[in-house]
């Protein structure tokens, strides 16, 4: 905000400077101005757009990684009682961590849970294999297969909350910002304050809403596991 401020009283400043300007001039200053203007548009509207898009795709990896996690529970059943009993232990501890891990906003802790995570991971793929090896067919199959989904489903997850914008395209964003605040502020120049303050709040709050919903962890608008917690609430029902 003070940036994008500083840019348009820096434009005025330029103006003042001139003592006089054509006809010509300005004509020339306005096609510049809607020029900008319309590239900024177009940049606000193509960042927005992968920002939401990804924001989705954390939506639905969340819904995905549920149902895996579900599909497998279901699926214990068809091994021997003990192996299953020890699953079902498995998925449950598991589905508590990743429900916690979408809430984590401390690094320290993130990077226990996910250690811990990790560690189950290993245990549940542990305990399907060996019912697998001694009995390989396709009943075991469909269990081994249910416990790679739901292995799989993080690893994706965890791919969607790493998919951010690029640095380039925020410098752009930036930078044309900068552009368009000079000019607005340097076509301004003798009016009230008020006009030198409309485009840069208009800007500081869409990028603030962009950088909002492009941060997973750190942001107001965060994608709730809300599909992880009704599975929990359903299987601790049972």
């Amino acid at each position: 905000m003070t940036v994008l401020w500083g840019s348009a009283s820096i434009g005025g400043g330029i103006h003042k400077r001139r003592l006089t300007e054509s006809k010509e001039r300005h004509e020339d200053f306005e096609f510049i101005l809607g020029a900008t203007l319309t590239l900024l548009g177009l940049i606000v509207g193509f960042t927005f757009s992968m920002a939401v898009s990804r924001y989705d795709q954390r939506k639905n990896y969340e819904e995905q990684e549920a149902n895996a996690i579900g599909t497998e529970y279901v699926r214990a059943d068809l091994l021997p009682a003990g192996d299953a009993a020890k699953v079902r232990g498995l998925l449950k501890n598991y589905l508590d961590l990743r429900i916690i891990s979408y809430r984590l906003r401390d690094t320290r802790r993130r990077r226990q849970t996910d250690a811990a995570i990790a560690r189950l991971q290993s245990e549940m793929w542990n305990a399907v294999v060996p019912p697998a090896i001694a009995q390989p067919n396709q009943v075991q199959a469909l269990v081994v297969a249910g416990m790679n989904d739901v292995l799989n489903s993080q690893g994706y997850t965890q791919a969607a909350w790493w998919n951010r914008i690029p640095t380039a395209a925020w410098s752009l964003l930036l930078l044309i910002s900068i552009f368009c605040n000079i000019l607005i502020g340097y076509g301004a120049h003798g009016r009230s304050a008020f006009v030198y303050l409309i485009l840069p709040v208009a800007l500081s709050i869409s990028l603030f809403l962009i950088a909002d919903i492009d941060s997973p962890r750190g942001g107001i608008i965060r994608v709730r596991p809300q599909n992880l917690e009704s599975l929990a609430a359903s299987l601790n029902s049972q």
